[in-house]
């Protein structure tokens, strides 16, 4: 299977976010990554939901929301109703997560996990078959151009087994380092999605990265 493509704005130029949108879209581009960073959670902080409900004006693309924030579920409504297609929470960052994934449910919205590097697959094994897709970290969230962590791989052999033991149909997405050198051990993984940021905006040629990153 192919796995779709989802590109960060993360690693847009933030001056124009129509632009990079536009470039996304043309591209081919399955998806637009979106990652929400509070300043706590993560040291940096980017946007909140005002940049998602105006990305969500200009284009029809599924937008995969990354709320890397502590206390996501005092914010899980407004990131709903700005648009949100996919809203990930991760499982480092409340108590209550299956609450959580529950009201991101009933809002309409396909709920998400997340991993960091050091969270183990059997942290969210309570809750998998309350979720659409699950983000494992390649990296330490919270900055862009990083090196893949090898050993995350494993997590993705691991939940796509845990998925067809359980029957269950959440996607698998990976974050994090993803480029021309390591896309082959991120596709042998199994991954449903692949999250790119300095990969995909920072080419020469970003429709020939998109197919690169495919395996076409």
């Amino acid at each position: 299977m192919v796995p779709l493509l989802a590109p960060s704005i993360l690693s847009a130029n933030f001056t124009d976010i129509a632009g990079a949108v536009r470039l996304i879209e043309s591209t081919g581009s399955d998806w637009i990554h979106l990652d929400i960073m509070d300043g706590s959670f993560v040291p940096p902080i980017t946007f909140g939901s005002q940049m998602l409900a105006d990305i969500r004006s200009i284009t029809s693309l599924p937008l995969d929301v990354h709320l890397m924030i502590d206390r996501p579920e005092r914010h899980v409504e407004s990131f709903c109703a700005a648009g949100a297609d996919y809203l990930t929470v991760h499982a480092e960052a409340s108590v209550h997560l299956h609450r959580i994934l529950q009201s991101i449910r009933d809002l309409g919205v396909k709920p998400g996990v997340s991993i960091v590097p050091s969270t183990p697959v059997d942290g969210i094994s309570e809750i998998l078959s309350e979720v659409d897709l699950v983000l494992v970290m390649s990296v330490n969230p919270g900055y862009g151009g990083q090196k893949i962590i090898p050993s995350t791989l494993a997590k993705v052999e691991r939940l796509v087994r845990i998925r067809e033991e359980r029957s269950l149909s959440y996607k698998i997405s990976i974050d994090g380092g993803v480029n021309r050198t390591t896309i082959e051990d991120v596709r042998k993984s199994g991954v449903d999605v692949i999250v790119a940021g300095s990969a995909f905006f920072n080419a020469e040629d970003s429709a020939a990265e998109v197919a690169i990153l495919r395996g076409h």
